[in-house]
């Protein structure tokens, strides 16, 4: 017998393989949504996570960076990759005053299990009614697309990503927050 586990990993493959195969990913309306503006405040959230206190909210990132990672769900086979680059490139987002976080519709407790599985020293926010997601043009149905954000230490939206490969993200992340910085 398949678990229960196993089935939704299937189920969530399948259907972003499709959401991929039709490609439907215009510039300034994702698939999930309308997305919000470049240069302009990135929209406000609170959370809770399985880390710190019990929930994160955006102005207690004020004076960092923060990459802003919408992902489908823990335990997925794209998820698991993406989070692993982030996890191996954290002490270079260290370096360069970054916070990592991770948002999904997954619970608190799937995101503390994922995070231990995976040994994730960075936050994990549990998004159960897609509101964040919403905000941020990133929901599709039940579940939050793999979009990206980076903000900056004033809550200014800086860069978008929204045609997202797991194998490779990271480094873009790292190679455009480089850019931002230095201009």
């Amino acid at each position: 017998m398949i678990s229960r586990r196993t089935f939704l990993s299937i189920l969530f493959a399948s259907c972003f393989a499709v959401i991929t195969w039709l490609n439907f990913t215009p510039t300034a309306n994702a698939l999930g949504g309308k997305l919000p503006a470049i240069n302009q405040p990135a929209p406000l959230f609170t959370l809770p996570t399985n880390t710190g206190n019990g929930e994160i909210s955006l102005s207690d990132l004020r004076g960092k960076w923060t990459v802003l990672y919408f992902y489908p769900k823990d335990f997925t086979s794209g998820c698991t990759i993406e989070a692993r680059r982030f996890q191996q490139d954290l002490p270079k987002y260290v370096e360069k005053n970054a916070q990592i976080i991770g948002v999904s519709a997954d619970d608190v407790n799937s995101h503390a299990e994922f995070c231990d599985s995976e040994g994730l020293k960075f936050p994990l926010l549990a998004d159960t009614t897609g509101s964040v997601s919403k905000a941020y043009g990133s929901w599709i149905g039940f579940v939050s697309m793999r979009h990206s954000f980076i903000i900056d230490p004033n809550g200014i939206l800086r860069e978008t990503f929204v045609k997202v490969n797991p194998s490779i993200h990271s480094t873009e992340v790292l190679a455009k927050l480089e850019q931002l910085q230095s201009s």
